[in-house]
């Protein structure tokens, strides 16, 4: 059963992420809304005869079997909700809520209705990791001790036309909301539950926040360093992790971002472009080259629409949507007044 999907949002993840995924995994693009208008002709230029409206309640009228809010995180909790109380299943685009009470709210009305709600932690269909998943079940690191991840640019202007650089905390603005869910949630999937050990928030160029280092404790006593920045003009490695036997050091970001901005997507779900990164384990001076797992973002919608057609588990759990919403929480109160 092909699956029908309005898409609320078509700014950079509504275009660049969303649909081109949802198309090579089989969806149809039936309703795209925005109120932008330069963005609905994109919109109709990408999706030629797709419905473009501009507002929640017409786009809700189409028969849709999926709602994909992907609007900028002021709209997520009413649109979502939009959905949820119409019957329909619905994605959410992280982060899910601007904050754990927000992110609740959501959770609370899909249990409470029975209608399924997921988050978009796409980068836990990355090539580094999906290999660093592998190499920790190998045991090639031995016990891992330490992890540190890292999203840090340079761009020491701010850009004035983006949301996610100007506006405030608590209209969802900031890099706290932006790149820290995916270090968070990548973090938990690969070590497990973890809290909030201490934290800085903090806006080196006067608009959002813009540079923040958290430090988890997981369950497992693995501890990690997150680290996401737009002013850092020598960025370290993307990801560390540390162990008794070596270390498992991955430079590079994924491709599939580059891919999807190109105008690329993965046709039946399926990259035919290489989505690998490069890997390596550093046992002092000893360096073995490892060969990376190939990334797919469109696992995550592959899973979504067998979750809705055959009732198997949805991809991103509200476990971990709410995990992360308490320790950006947290982050927030800590780092600020650091």
């Amino acid at each position: 059963m092909v699956l029908r999907v309005g898409i609320a949002g078509y700014g950079l993840a509504g275009r660049y992420f969303h649909a081109p995924l949802l198309k090579g995994c089989g969806f149809e693009i039936a309703a795209i809304l925005t109120s932008n208008q330069l963005r609905a002709s994109h919109a109709s230029m990408d999706f030629p005869g797709v419905r473009v409206v501009a507002t929640m309640q017409e786009m809700l009228t189409h028969q849709l079997d999926l709602v994909v809010v992907a609007s900028a995180n002021l709209a997520h909790a009413e649109q979502a909700a939009a959905a949820l109380n119409a019957g329909i299943p619905v994605v959410v685009d992280k982060p899910m809520g601007r904050n754990f009470e927000e992110t609740k709210s959501i959770v609370e009305l899909s249990n409470k209705l029975g209608v399924p709600v997921s988050t978009f932690f796409n980068r836990r269909w990355d090539s580094d990791a999906l290999t660093i998943k592998k190499v920790i079940a190998s045991g090639a690191l031995g016990h891992i001790h330490r992890m540190d991840s890292r999203f840090e640019r340079f761009r020491p202007e701010v850009n004035k036309d983006s949301w996610r650089e100007n506006m405030s905390a608590e209209d969802g603005g900031g890099q706290l909301l932006d790149l820290q869910p995916h270090l968070i949630s990548t973090a938990i999937d690969w070590f497990g539950r973890a809290e909030l050990v201490t934290a800085t928030v903090r806006s080196i160029r006067g608009a959002a926040d813009d540079d923040s280092v958290l430090v988890l404790r997981h369950d497992n006593g693995v501890m990690s360093y997150l680290s996401a920045s737009a002013v850092v003009g020598a960025p370290g490695p993307r990801i560390r992790i540390l162990g008794s036997k070596g270390a498992l050091v991955i430079n590079d970001l994924d491709p599939q971002e580059a891919l999807l901005r190109a105008g690329k997507f993965p046709e039946g779900g399926i990259w035919t472009e290489p989505t690998t990164s490069t890997a390596h384990i550093y046992r002092g001076t000893e360096v073995e080259e490892i060969t990376g797992e190939a990334g797919n973002y469109g696992h995550f919608y592959l899973a979504v629409a067998s979750a809705i057609n055959n009732g198997t588990p949805w991809p991103v759990s509200n476990e971990d949507a709410l995990l992360v919403a308490s320790i950006i929480d947290k982050a927030r109160i800590i780092g600020t007044h650091a």
